[in-house]
């Protein structure tokens, strides 16, 4: 109960202090591109149009694709990434092309056979829409998915034009930059866990650091948000994925997701994924829970069946995270100190989670979080100064 107590205490530092609905600034609501459709439909007129996008990509509640369609748009094709057009699939699932039901367009999937548009694919289109909302870390996949449109893109000479949204983890950076040793759909750039750009921002560097197959460049453009600033909270009005459900959890992920490369659970297959920790073999702690499987969230879940012993996190208020900027490392170091097989405890893929192969290391030899921390701080501040270059918002303070 004490450990329990504990990190709920650690958790109350780690949160900011209050998100009424954080998508104002002042009197001024954000709007995210895609909302700005005045800005953005007469680059669309008399073209036929590719759009990029899953059930995040809506207008005020209405999916950007019906929108376009309504206001006699020639949209002819549909690519999803992870978890699928209308966001059902499983993380991880491989999704294959079909026909949406809706409107009767054909869906190819960037997370099946190929995670790149194939050429033939792009042939008699004019302009590729990108609308997607992010969450700000590295290892969510819709910025790799960005990454090979882009440069699918370049290869066509097609522009592509980014319906900017707000960035909810964009008001700080931190974390080891990826060693490109341990590049993969999970982490394709030299950044760090939490990069602090939005989509539009973060295509940007892509170009500008020449991060495309034979440095290609993409024909690129960005309707901006309103009203955003890198200090802005934003609550997003849908869940981005399956396993996101909450606020809560969209500001637990960059932390938790470490626990993706061990053989503890996050609570997928729960009722509260992402905001819970815990495997069978977890000592030192009282809380328990048991994943099952879910459709469209957890078919097979990691511990699926077992109960784990393991710290929740749900009665943390959601306060001060702007105030602390930082990942909480605090929860990997622990739960490592408490499991009773150690042997197993990581897995090959915390390398791509972690992006490197110090951090595992530092963990199994003790080392606190201070000392982690000095170990990333030159490559951060060096990612600082590069990142600079490609902001489109007021930087936070």
């Amino acid at each position: 109960m004490k450990q329990t107590k504990y990190f709920l205490f650690l958790g109350v530092l780690f949160f900011t202090s209050c998100i009424l609905h954080s998508s104002e600034k002042g009197s001024l609501r954000i709007k995210t591109g895609a909302e700005q459709t005045e800005k953005y439909l007469s680059l669309l007129k008399d073209k036929k149009i590719a759009v990029v996008a899953n059930h995040s990509t809506n207008i005020n509640g209405s999916h950007l694709v019906d929108s376009l369609l309504s206001l006699g748009v020639d949209i002819v094709k549909i690519f999803s990434p992870e978890h699928g057009f209308r966001g059902l699939a499983d993380a991880g699932e491989h999704v294959k092309n079909y026909i949406d039901e809706k409107t009767g367009l054909p869906v190819i999937s960037l997370y099946g056979s190929s995670k790149k548009p194939d050429l033939s694919d792009l042939e008699g289109i004019d302009l590729v829409v990108f609308d997607l909302q992010d969450v700000g870390v590295r290892f969510y996949t819709y910025i790799s998915t960005m990454h090979y449109v882009m440069e699918a893109c370049a290869e066509m000479n097609l522009p592509l034009l980014i319906l900017d949204r707000p960035n909810p983890n964009g008001f700080y950076v931190d974390g080891p930059v990826l060693d490109s040793a341990y590049e993969s759909f999970v982490g394709m750039h030299p950044v760090p866990i939490v990069h602090g750009m939005t989509v539009a921002e973060y295509a940007r560097m892509i170009n500008g650091e020449n991060w495309l197959k034979d440095s290609l460049k993409c024909n690129l453009s960005f309707i901006e948000c309103a009203n955003y600033t890198h200090d802005s909270l934003y609550e997003l009005p849908v869940n981005p994925s399956p396993n996101l459900q909450n606020m809560l959890a969209i500001y637990l992920y960059p932390s938790l997701g470490f626990f993706e490369g061990t053989s503890l659970s996050v609570g997928r297959g729960t009722e509260f994924p992402f905001q819970v920790f815990g495997g069978p073999d977890m000592g030192n702690v009282e809380f328990t829970f048991t994943p099952k499987s879910v459709d469209g969230a957890s078919k097979n879940p990691k511990n699926q069946d077992l109960q784990c012993y393991g710290v929740d996190l749900r009665s943390i208020h959601i306060q001060d995270i702007v105030n602390q900027k930082k990942i909480n490392l605090e929860w990997i170091l622990f739960a490592y100190q408490n499991v009773k097989n150690k042997k197993v405890f990581f897995n090959t893929f915390f390398y791509n989670i972690s992006g490197n192969n110090q951090l595992k290391d530092q963990i199994i030899q003790g080392q606190s979080d201070a000392e982690i921390r000095e170990s990333w701080r030159s490559d951060l501040e060096k990612f600082k100064e590069k990142r600079n270059k490609y902001l489109i918002y007021k930087d936070f303070e």
